[in-house]
């Protein structure tokens, strides 16, 4: 299927609408918390809903966040047949839109958990690989924050080399990864001003404020 540009757009802005979804203030008032944007990290990613509202509320905000950024590959690979263009773009539109929700004044999450559901349609293997980076930096510092910017700046490299055996991902999927590495990363530019200064708190050991990956 050969999409033309308007239906590019439109399939970008459908998707940043459903990135949009702020599940994390949702979810959180749903399980009788006050606004998850005034508690703890002021995040409404599941890291802060986890520590304001417990974490059950925690872990079905990862689930929804992370959902819907599978959702959005996944209907644009079915409306294309699999075109990389499409699922490239809807998957950086979700992103952009929980990073950026119209709904909240575009102030929303680090796109972690929305990252993870988009690259879990779009490059599997090279999540898998992600996970790895991830949990192995996590394992030796004990910094969320410098495990979740690892595993992003990882994703540019890990999806050019496990995106096909014999294949390089086509142009569009590499200029997609590396945007979403940036942002993610950029997202994360508290936590590496801190990482630099040595006073970013280990997971479990710091204030509510600082502590968010």
């Amino acid at each position: 299927m050969h999409e033309t540009t308007k239906e590019i757009v439109g399939l970008g802005v459908a998707a940043y609408l459903l990135g949009s979804i702020p599940f994390g203030l949702v979810v959180a008032r749903v399980f009788g918390s006050r606004d998850v944007r005034k508690e703890g990290s002021g995040n409404i990613g599941a890291t802060n809903v986890a520590r304001v509202a417990g974490p059950l509320p925690g872990l079905l905000t990862l689930a929804l966040d992370a959902g819907k950024g599978m959702l959005a590959v996944w209907l644009a690979a079915r409306w294309s047949g699999q075109g990389a263009l499409a699922m490239t773009v809807a998957g950086v539109m979700a992103l952009v839109g929980h990073c950026f929700p119209v709904w909240l004044g575009f102030r929303g999450g680090k796109g972690v958990a929305t990252a993870l559901g988009v690259f879990g349609v779009l490059a599997p293997l090279a999540l898998l690989a992600a996970a790895i980076v991830f949990g192995v930096i996590f394992g030796l510092w004990r910094y969320v924050s410098l495990a979740s910017v690892s595993a992003a700046a990882a994703m540019p490299l890990l999806v050019y080399l496990l995106w096909a055996p014999g294949h390089a991902p086509p142009l569009v999927v590499t200029v997609g990864v590396v945007f979403a590495a940036l942002l993610v990363i950029v997202k994360h530019k508290g936590n590496l001003q801190r990482l630099v200064a040595g006073t970013e708190p280990k997971f479990g050991t710091g204030s509510a404020k600082d502590e968010d990956g």
